[in-house]
């Protein structure tokens, strides 16, 4: 009978996932810790909305400032080098705001400036951890490990991170930061296990002609000729338009219209990070018996149903069963189109790529948010749900079609020199 861990990281996926998907779990619970703890500590030092959504807003400001760049960065450098550098400036980030919280010095301006800082060096981990995975299983065995890294950010970033963040500012607002420095340096030692990962070659990805070198316009070159994965990257960014629109004004649309108090709005978290534990369980039965094709147009018509619902709907009760869907659902989206765009990207683009994937998610959000406010402060709490029900159900009609397309075309195939065996 296989023990736990050889269910969570099965054998054939080796030692290096192993230890990426540690470094990925323990970054994580990090990062949910200070998912409740960064708002707090704002709150406790400013009553202004402003400063307040300014915390937010600073970490999704560099992806949209530097997300490209990290992207060429990581298709150019030792990729698990990277990661470990920028997730050290991270944690010297949060471990200098710890010294200025410790000594009662840290102003509202130096918290910000923390988030902003914290968010960029992000921005370089990320793009360069997205590329590793492909870099370590094989293509057909990309769907379980996406599978298990998105599960770390279901249980520890969603469901464990912030209430334990909360618990922790409680007993003093310089202790949740210093678990998420001991977390970020402790997933910094776990991705150093990690066997050395080469210098993808940059020549086998050559433009085509008259394309220029420049590695952020090859990339968005090799984009613009890619109709699958440009469909997928417009899908994304459209839909997190239409998602964050109404989501912008979720805490007021929770307490003003369904009367669910400041605890039911906090359920709704909840009940979307037991729909993703759902979705965790279940994913390798999806992936065997259900075609990716189908269950990506599953997932985006539940998200069309989902805005229509909360559009009308004016129950506590069914606004916590849609939220238990969409996590459901969201998981297994949000692993499909990683594992789809990670088997149609050349192993020597990844990088950019994955960084042109997340541009369009926090540039739709930040599109979306605008908008749901204005939309709100018009029309009223529902109208960004129609607004959003309306902007994805003709999205999702205009890419039906080219859904199959997406999951039908050809793998890309790696030399063997980028997949290493390393199996324990």
């Amino acid at each position: 009978m296989p023990n736990l861990l050889d269910v969570v990281a099965p054998p054939r996926l080796g030692r290096d996932f192993r230890w990426l998907l540690g470094a990925f779990w323990t970054s994580n619970l990090g990062d949910g810790i200070a998912l409740s703890a960064a708002p707090l500590l704002l709150a406790s030092m400013t009553h202004s909305p402003v400063f307040v959504a300014a915390g937010a807003m600073l970490q999704y400001l560099p992806w949209l400032l530097f997300g490209l760049h990290a992207g060429a960065v990581a298709d150019r450098h030792d990729r698990r080098r990277l990661v470990m550098v920028a997730n050290g400036l991270r944690g010297v980030v949060i471990g200098v705001l710890c010294i200025f919280l410790a000594t009662g010095h840290a102003t509202i301006w130096l918290v910000l400036a923390s988030a902003f800082l914290y968010g960029t060096a992000e921005v370089f981990a990320d793009s360069a951890g997205n590329t590793l995975l492909p870099m370590m299983i094989r293509p057909v065995d990309l769907g379980i490990g996406n599978a298990r890294m998105q599960a770390g950010y279901v249980v520890a970033n969603q469901m464990a991170g912030p209430p334990l963040g909360a618990f922790l500012f409680a007993l003093g607002s310089f202790w949740p930061f210093f678990v998420q420095v001991v977390c970020v340096l402790f997933a910094v030692v776990l991705v150093s296990r990690i066997a050395r990962t080469p210098v993808p070659a940059h020549e086998d990805a050559a433009p085509a002609s008259g394309a220029s070198a420049h590695p952020i316009r090859e990339g968005l070159h090799w984009l613009r000729h890619n109709p699958p994965v440009r469909t997928l990257v417009v899908i994304i960014l459209v839909f997190n338009v239409t998602w964050s629109a109404p989501w912008s004004v979720l805490v007021l649309y929770a307490t003003d219209r369904l009367h669910m108090g400041e605890v039911g709005y906090g359920t709704l978290t909840t009940a979307s990070a037991l729909g993703g534990l759902l979705a965790v369980s279940t994913f390798g039965w999806l992936e065997k018996h259900v075609s990716f094709a189908t269950l990506m147009r599953v997932c985006l018509t539940l998200e069309v149903l989902m805005h229509l619902t909360f559009a009308v709907t004016t129950s506590g009760i069914v606004a916590l069963m849609v939220m238990f869907v969409f996590g459901t659902y969201a998981f297994v989206w949000g692993t499909i189109s990683t594992t789809v765009r990670q088997r149609l990207v050349p192993m020597q683009l990844q990088g950019r790529m994955a960084s042109v994937n997340m541009v369009g998610v926090f540039g739709g959000m930040v599109v979306g948010q605008a908008l749901g406010g204005a939309i709100a402060q018009v029309w009223g709490l529902t109208a960004p749900w129609w607004f959003a029900f309306a902007g994805s159900a003709i999205t999702l009609a205009l890419v039906w079609k080219s859904i199959s397309n997406i999951t039908a075309a050809k793998p890309v195939v790696d030399g063997p020199e980028l997949q290493p065996s390393n199996e324990p």
